[in-house]
């Protein structure tokens, strides 16, 4: 198929001609292990040109059962399922995920292969669920690896370079109850002083700020249940309870969010910002994302309330998150817990592309790490200093794809230098 495609934002076309919609893994191998150069196209919410080829291939048309090995507590899914489809038929079985990123309509291959994550001191990102992978290499081989497998730590996390992941294996528990609040204006003075206490008091935190005068709102997201009692709060620390529901960008409208005002729901229902129903911030903003040692986030947060001047005019909001760590080579945050520092900007490429060196110059000291899908500038050379197995990764991507069917401009530039 010809097509012309632009990711989600609608900053980047994609330049390949032909797209692929292949409806069994036959057809993918056949199709993989013919083509010069080839990248999967997921849900296109990337905002660079990581997933951008000669070639692309969609993973929509092939099966996509949902199959739950009850013994091991883990369900199995093609890599095109989007996490909302996911999350409801597990919470249909009673069975919930560990966590959830903001938005439920993104792909399970493209969220794990970014390493792209959720909220909580307690929680890694959603590539830390993954129990087994399958993917097809560039010679048309399906490889398969599970949790404890040589190499395993370094596949999950893949940015595209190892081949097209075909199914996923993945860690769930039974359901449970989620509730949230909002908290508006918390002071910067308390964020600076409380900065873990703030992170540890709810499942989930996420603090959304223009970096102005206070931090626009603080959303806690609990667990609750009849072992788990928690009363509602009237205030936090010295923020007040929102009367309605909010949107993180203060402007919108939270008609597309996930139920707040204290009431408790499906974990599916309240891990993620937006429901899957509805288009958050009509899709269009361009985004960012540093992950940084969560030691450095207090340091951090205040340099770059110092160039408040230059990002205001051009940010829609910018949010504060943690991660847990983990073993995953090429993970964001891979042996360390992390501070996520989001830029959700207004859709001007130009004026972000300008803002973005101011940024990492002053987070550099903070050894940042770039989440991989957004946009960034930092090329290989700096993050080979920052990715202790990024020489592995390499050996290992030229073991599995090595006539580099799967390099791309993006994997030139940031992985292989």
């Amino acid at each position: 198929m010809v097509t012309s495609e632009n990711n989600w934002a609608g900053n980047y076309t994609y330049r390949s001609t032909r797209l692929h919609e292949p409806a069994t893994v036959d057809e993918l191998r056949k199709i993989v292990s013919t083509a010069p150069k080839i990248h999967a196209l997921g849900s296109r919410h990337s905002f660079n040109d990581i997933a951008d080829s000669a070639e692309l291939v969609s993973l929509e048309r092939l099966d996509d059962a949902i199959e739950i090995d009850w013994e091991a507590v883990t369900v199995t899914v093609s890599g095109g399922i989007r996490y909302g489809t996911l999350a409801q038929a597990l919470e249909r079985e009673h069975l919930a995920l560990h966590n959830m990123a903001s938005l439920p309509h993104i792909s399970v291959a493209g969220a794990i292969a970014t390493a792209t994550h959720g909220s909580g001191d307690g929680n890694g990102n959603l590539a830390s669920a993954v129990a087994a992978i399958e993917l097809v290499t560039s010679d048309g081989d399906v490889v398969r690896a599970a949790r404890g497998d040589a190499n395993f730590n370094g596949m999950v996390v893949h940015l595209g370079a190892l081949g097209i992941v075909t199914r996923i294996t993945l860690d769930v528990q039974p359901s449970y109850q989620v509730r949230q609040q909002v908290f508006e204006h918390l002071a910067w003075d308390v964020a600076f002083d409380r900065f873990d206490e703030i992170m540890a008091s709810a499942t989930s935190v996420s603090l959304f700020t223009d970096y102005g005068d206070t931090i626009d709102n603080v959303w806690l997201k609990n667990r609750v249940g009849p072992d788990q009692p928690m009363p509602l709060l009237d205030s936090f620390m010295g923020a007040t309870q929102a009367p309605q529901s909010r949107h993180p960008v203060p402007v919108l409208s939270g008609e597309c969010c996930t139920e707040q005002l204290g009431v408790p729901g499906a974990w599916c229902d309240r891990l993620p910002h937006f429901r899957a129903d509805s288009v958050p911030a009509g899709g269009d903003d361009i985004q960012a994302e540093y992950m940084l040692p969560r030691q450095h986030a207090v340091p951090a947060l205040r340099e770059l309330r110092k160039l408040a001047h230059l990002i205001g005019p051009h940010l829609m909001i910018s949010e504060v998150r943690t991660v847990a760590a983990d073993d995953l080579w090429l993970s964001t945050a891979y042996h360390t817990g992390s501070v996520c520092i989001h830029f959700s900007w207004k859709p001007d490429q130009a004026a972000v592309e300008r803002i973005l060196p101011e940024i990492e110059t002053v987070l550099e000291p903070f050894l940042p790490r770039p989440h991989w899908g957004k946009m960034f500038n930092a090329d290989a050379g700096v993050l080979e200093n920052r990715y202790e197995r990024l020489a592995e990764f390499r050996a290992l991507a030229k073991n599995l794809d090595p006539r580099g069917a799967f390099r791309n401009d993006f994997l030139d530039r940031r992985v292989f230098g």
